[in-house]
């Protein structure tokens, strides 16, 4: 019998944020249950963004295992002969079905799914109007809405596709509603499925139902040890929408009021977790079902005196990833680094579907039965302002804006909230030229060719700490 696979996407979830994951502050025994279940990486990234906008490019490569400078229009759209998922697993007999926040593009989506509902076409919007579309069996999308972007601050206006509004409902519950739906419909289909369902939560503006609203005290929320009224230099970020948030220097208590509102979103979203998994095992299909859990990219929210996730930090792309289901051990933490865009691999080898040629990703199936070694090195790139590299131990984050450049090298295993900056200590000149070094080298072998005044400082500055 072929396996049913379940894959649920938070927007801007970071991976601190679940309990049996080392949060004690929040609440998310649904996902706690997962944990229990399943298998955690505890160390999934995603290498970055090309945009300010980080979920859309982050999304395009989890569907497409295709990397940051490999993207159509910095994710926007997925190109004809890129492979997609959920086409994929078309091919394999699978009913694919697409419920939530697609950011990639019409005809993406189309290629990816067979069924679907309650499609939001954009990135960001009111929780509790948002403009969503039924499944167009023409796969066409053609019914445009104008919608003024920020009717707050500008007359900005841009056309989505939608053919309606639930006035009223919140997105995280729209979309869990349309879940259950199709998984009561599912259970009389001969067919297994692949489920996928992309949520709104907890992105801003950050806004729930009554019943959460409340949960978390901003008194008793802790600050973040890495808590600052504003980041120690400037590198060209202010103006991105996120950091607009809050004002500076960054107020403690707000920035815990920020932090309550969080979680209160992520405990939404734990909550409407608990009635799908019910709905599985009302429908006998729990047994059967491969559930991934993740989050497109991190946040900020006063750590670094930041509040997005447009910086190279571990709160930005340090991201939850659990997968519980059959075959898989239970209670299991997995170290080795991943990354999202291996969830493509992982899910096709998975379900026993032909894995396309050209994917960068690769599956985490034999990590997790400890036959493989996770990546030892990951290329990180922002835009055209930032580059990094995880290795080993350390983390080198390369700045080179119109503010000026800036290096920073952090041990993150002796320092995970990186507030040591190593890169001036004589003892670690050596290390940082090192890192600098193949930072440059994968630039080159990445084909990423649009920071050249970076690439043409760092290799200056590894030379002369070289010697």
């Amino acid at each position: 019998m072929k396996r049913n696979v379940l894959f649920l996407l938070a927007d801007d979830q970071r991976f601190d944020t679940i309990h049996a994951l080392g949060n004690n502050e929040i609440k998310t025994p649904n996902l706690d249950r997962l944990v229990e279940n399943g298998v955690s990486f505890e160390n999934a990234y995603i290498p970055g963004g090309t945009s300010g906008a980080v979920c859309m490019p982050s999304r395009a490569m989890m569907h497409t295992s295709k990397h940051l400078f490999d993207l159509q229009g910095l994710g926007a759209t997925i190109p004809n002969d890129h492979a997609i998922l959920g086409e994929e697993l078309q091919k394999n007999n699978y009913n694919t079905i697409g419920i939530g926040k697609w950011h990639n593009g019409t005809k993406g989506y189309s290629r990816a799914f067979s069924d679907g509902g309650e499609i939001f076409f954009g990135g960001m919007w009111d929780h509790w109007n948002v403009p969503v579309n039924e499944f167009d069996i023409t796969k066409e999308y053609k019914d445009l809405r104008t919608f003024t972007q920020d009717p707050f601050s500008s007359k900005r206006t841009i056309d989505l596709p939608a053919d309606h509004i639930t006035l009223g409902k919140h997105s995280t519950d729209l979309f869990a509603d349309k879940l259950i739906e199709k998984i009561y419909a599912e259970a009389e289909n001969e067919e297994p499925f692949f489920l996928y369902g992309a949520f709104l939560a907890p992105h801003d503006p950050r806004t729930m139902p009554k019943e959460f609203q409340n949960m978390y005290d901003p008194d008793q929320i802790s600050l973040p040890e890495n808590y600052l009224p504003e980041h120690p230099f400037e590198f060209d970020v202010k103006g991105e929408r996120d950091e607009t948030l809050e004002a500076y220097p960054r107020p403690a208590e707000k920035i815990k009021q920020h932090m309550a509102d969080y979680y209160a979103m992520i405990s939404h979203i734990d909550a409407r977790i608990g009635t799908i998994l019910q709905a599985l095992e009302e429908t006998g299909q729990l047994e059967n079902t491969l559930i991934i859990y993740s989050g497109d990219n991190g946040l900020s929210i006063g750590q670094h005196g930041l509040m997005g996730k447009q910086n190279l930090y571990e709160h930005s792309i340090h991201v939850p990833l659990i997968m519980s289901g059959p075959g898989l051990p239970e209670g299991k933490r997995v170290k080795e680094r991943a990354l999202l865009l291996d969830i493509m691999p992982t899910i096709l080898e998975y379900t026993e579907t032909p894995i396309p040629e050209g994917l960068f990703g690769h599956s985490l199936l034999p990590i997790i039965s400890g036959d493989a070694k996770g990546r030892d090195t990951i290329y990180l790139s922002f835009t055209t302002k930032i580059r990094g590299l995880l290795k080993d131990n350390y983390k080198l984050i390369e700045y080179a804006t119109k503010f000026g450049r800036h290096t920073q090298l952090f041990d993150i295993v002796s320092d995970p909230k990186e507030m040591n900056n190593l890169a001036n200590v004589p003892e670690f000149l050596e290390k940082t030229a090192e890192m600098q070094v193949e930072l440059v080298n994968l630039a080159d072998a990445m084909g990423d060719f649009s920071f050249p005044q970076g690439k043409e400082y760092w290799a200056k500055k590894a030379e002369l700490e070289s010697k």
